[in-house]
């Protein structure tokens, strides 16, 4: 039996995790969806960049300024769209984020324009039609999922800039989950992530549908969670099938227990072929994640060998040290990584061209950064 100081020494680790959780949670800048600036309108700014991100989400809508959803769980699927301004002065890698409203549109990022879909057909047909607008090499989606501690905004803010920076052409498409965005709701996030499941199968399903040439899906932290399962669930119905144009499936930093990862793989059938991990051994996150989750080790930050030994292609960032927003998100903050990540995920550049280099050959002449190919996996 334990002993009442061994019992009162783990509350305290708890408490201390959770301190420091709420700590990072306290400073949060503004929400910012559909605030424009009345002095310096975001159109007004030539110089700006513009993306136009659509949106699928298990989150409550709700009239809050600046947030368009919550982080409440809603029974339906939520269908919309916004534009995202990234300032002139941006640098690749950080999201210059407003600290105060209205947003200077000269000097940091702006949401503007959201618009609701009442059906799934007009968001497919809204979609379409962005794709007949670009040329056939650049029809392609990209399915970004993100991570834990995450509001609508935060989420919004960081396509924009992963997509931006990595120059991607073809349609950008965000699934927001119902995360609290409160970084001592850690269960609270996970037990969201998992609810989301038959939503973000409706998600793909409804892609599938879509014109586009190519779909990849990039999965962030306990994003990667909700895809994996959500991947496994697909292959059980029959359904992965269905989802022919399916390219990759990238997973950075993911926040996976290692034990159960290896349960995942053993279900999800050939989908595991596509799997690309992002690893870093220095992921402070994914440090917490680990001792309030038992002590197993998280995906993320486990033994690249290890990890290549079960069929999946690595990557390890663990040496680069350019992130601008931590170890946890090197995938989007370091400039020499994201802009290799969008050289390789413009995957429709096929057209009687020469095969670009793909993500693991192009990393693998990136110094400190190490990859590691199973013999039976496909280069992105």
């Amino acid at each position: 039996m334990r002993s009442r100081g061994d019992m009162v020494h783990k509350v305290r680790v708890v408490a201390v995790l959770l301190l420091c959780f709420g700590l990072l949670s306290c400073t949060r800048p503004p929400d910012l969806v559909g605030v424009d600036n009345r002095d310096i309108p975001v159109l007004s700014v030539e110089n700006a960049s513009r993306h136009k991100i659509f949106i699928a989400t298990t989150r409550a809508g709700t009239e809050s300024v600046g947030m368009l959803y919550s982080g409440a769980r809603a029974s339906d699927l939520g269908l919309s769209s916004v534009v995202v301004s990234i300032p002139p002065n941006h640098v690749s890698g950080v999201i210059e984020r407003a600290r105060r409203l209205p947003p200077d549109p000269m000097a940091e990022f702006a949401v503007i324009a959201p618009a609701l879909y009442g059906s799934a057909a007009a968001f497919t047909d809204m979609i379409n039609t962005e794709l007949a607008q670009r040329p056939p090499r650049d029809r392609e989606i990209l399915l970004f999922v993100h991570g834990y501690n995450n509001t609508f905004s935060d989420a919004v803010l960081r396509i924009a800039q992963f997509v931006h920076d990595t120059g991607f052409k073809g349609v950008p498409v965000l699934f927001s989950w119902a995360s609290a965005g409160r970084a001592s709701h850690y269960v609270y996030d996970l037990n969201s992530a998992l609810t989301a499941r038959p939503r973000f199968r409706q998600t793909l399903r409804l892609l599938a549908q879509s014109r586009a040439r190519g779909i990849d899906i990039f999965a962030h932290s306990m994003g990667s969670m909700l895809t994996v399962e959500t991947l496994i669930q697909a292959e059980a119905d029959g359904g992965l099938a269905q989802i022919g144009r399916l390219n990759h499936v990238v997973l950075a930093a993911p926040d996976i227990d290692l034990d159960l990862f290896k349960v995942q793989l053993s279900q999800i059938g050939k989908a595991s072929g596509k799997l690309y991990v992002f690893v870093s051994n220095d992921d402070r996150i994914l440090g917490v994640s680990q001792r309030i989750s038992g002590g197993v080790v998280r995906v993320g930050a486990a033994d690249v060998e290890e990890l290549a030994e079960l069929g999946v292609t690595v990557i390890d960032l663990s040496e680069i040290a350019d992130s601008a927003s931590g170890s946890h998100n090197k995938f989007a903050a370091s400039p020499a990584v994201v802009q290799l990540i969008g050289a390789n995920l413009r995957l429709g550049n096929r057209d009687g061209q020469a095969r670009p280099p793909s993500l693991t050959e192009a990393l693998n002449n990136v110094p400190l950064v190490h990859v590691l190919v199973p013999d039976r996996a496909s280069g992105l």
